[in-house]
């Protein structure tokens, strides 16, 4: 199993990153803590799978507004209230939506549907990715760092359940509190 997080693991952190997001940078923080993979190259490739994704939904939603999961999704009240952060906070917006849950995938196309250009999403998205990246990697570094602090030299599978399990709580929680604060 190392052997296999030694030669793909940076891959599947690009992919993932892309994909799911939050989790994988997490657990990607958390392999380099083992020794895995390269703390950095994993920030980057979080950092890089998370920017290439959000261009990915910002072009889809400028140039295929009339697909109708893009409608779809601007009809939803989660899509309205972004609007309104928008709308007020462009910049702001931009630099935090990848860090707000639930907001990752509907934001980019929302932001798209708006009169910010194309380069300037790039510029703001690329330097949010970053942040991102580095962010959420280092927090699943220091995880690491906390978990062999508190119980030895783990097993990586039991480090692994144990880093994924206390991600899946964290999340839980972030979400029914926003859902109980925006209710």
């Amino acid at each position: 199993m190392e052997a296999l997080i030694s030669n793909y693991g940076i891959w599947a952190v690009l992919a993932g990153a892309g994909l799911e997001g939050e989790a994988v940078a997490f657990l990607g923080g958390v392999l380099a803590h083992r020794g895995l993979l390269v703390y950095w190259q994993v920030a980057a490739a979080a950092a890089l799978g998370s920017f290439i994704a959000d261009q990915l939904f910002f072009f889809i939603g400028r140039h295929a507004a009339r697909f109708r999961f893009v409608e779809r999704l601007e009809a939803t009240a989660a899509m309205r209230r972004a609007t309104g952060l928008l709308e007020r906070y462009p910049v702001g917006f931009i630099l935090a939506f990848r860090f707000i849950y639930g907001m990752r995938i509907i934001s980019p196309l929302l932001i798209s549907r708006t009169s910010i250009s194309a380069f300037r999403f790039l510029v703001l998205n690329g330097v949010a990715a970053c942040l991102w990246g580095t962010a959420i990697t280092a927090i699943g570094f220091l995880f690491g760092n906390a978990v062999e602090m508190l119980f030895g030299h783990l097993r990586l599978h039991i480090h692994l359940l144990l880093a994924l399990a206390v991600l899946v709580a964290g999340i839980a929680g972030a979400a029914m509190f926003v859902r109980y604060r925006y209710r």
